[in-house]
């Protein structure tokens, strides 16, 4: 395992802050769009102040490890560590019922784990004005992904890293459209939704080397934190799991070692 720590600063990774997210928390536009409003256009003018504030107070920090891995059925098996995964079972007729293990070979492949995040106390300056700490939270929220892209990109990029795209040559607009090869889902979200499968990962990535704590449930601190791990497969794609069955509920327990009981509090909405 090749394990990477980073540190980066904020003015390095705003400029790849995908907007149209921070508008969304702020019921001010779908994600991704920027039919901007005057009151938008003054939200965005008073982000990009506070960046210019923050910046050469705080940085952003990010882990990767690029592992040996293998498919498995349903699992991943990263350096003989398993990781359980679920199985769509809602595709359209003709479509294939995804699962993120469907993207790693089973005769030998590599995959990445990543966690990025802001430092503990990111933004305290502002706690004493609501609207300055509401925004500032946003804002961590953002420069945690943001930090995602610049770190996905290297490593698609830099051999020392990865680099299995090196020519890729893609604007930040193209970054943010995901116009890259490969996919980096997150703990908790569609296609990895059980939360609990980040202390797997920390067992292999040890996030508190980057300030990231765990709670009981798997929640990280600071909230503003990404963790997940990268798939190259050319033909990865995002996807949601969706609702799953009793029965794949029951094998997908057994794979966690988990009682169906303590399984069904991470898979509310799955299930």
């Amino acid at each position: 395992m090749k394990r990477r720590i980073f540190h980066f600063g904020i003015m390095e990774v705003a400029p790849y802050i995908d907007w149209g997210y921070l508008l969304h928390a702020w019921g001010m536009g779908n994600a991704g769009r920027q039919s901007m409003t005057s009151h938008a256009d003054a939200l965005l003018d008073d982000a990009r102040a506070m960046l210019k504030e923050l910046d050469g107070k705080y940085h952003t920090h990010a882990i990767f490890a690029l592992c040996d891995a293998r498919g498995d059925g349903d699992n991943i098996v990263i350096e003989e560590t398993v990781l359980p995964l679920l199985r769509q079972q809602h595709a359209m007729e003709g479509e294939p019922n995804l699962c993120l293990s469907d993207y790693v070979s089973p005769h030998g492949d590599m995959i990445g784990l990543f966690a990025t995040t802001v430092e503990e106390n990111f933004g305290e300056e502002y706690r004493n004005d609501e609207y300055e700490h509401l925004l500032v939270k946003s804002i961590a929220d953002r420069l945690a992904e943001a930090t995602a892209t610049v770190l996905h990109r290297a490593v698609r990029t830099q051999k020392e890293l990865w680099g299995y795209a090196p020519d890729e040559q893609l604007s930040i607009e193209e970054l943010n459209r995901e116009e890259y090869q490969g996919i980096r889902p997150a703990v908790g979200y569609p296609s990895l939704p059980d939360q609990s499968i980040i202390f797997i990962i920390d067992e292999l990535l040890q996030l508190a080397d980057i300030g990231i704590k765990l709670t009981s449930n798997g929640a990280m601190c600071p909230h503003s934190s990404v963790c997940g791990i990268m798939i190259h497969h050319p033909a990865a794609r995002y996807f949601s799991i969706g609702k799953i069955d009793t029965e794949q509920l029951l094998d997908y327990a057994q794979r966690r070692g988990m009682t169906i009981g303590e399984i069904e509090k991470y898979l509310k909405k799955n299930t």
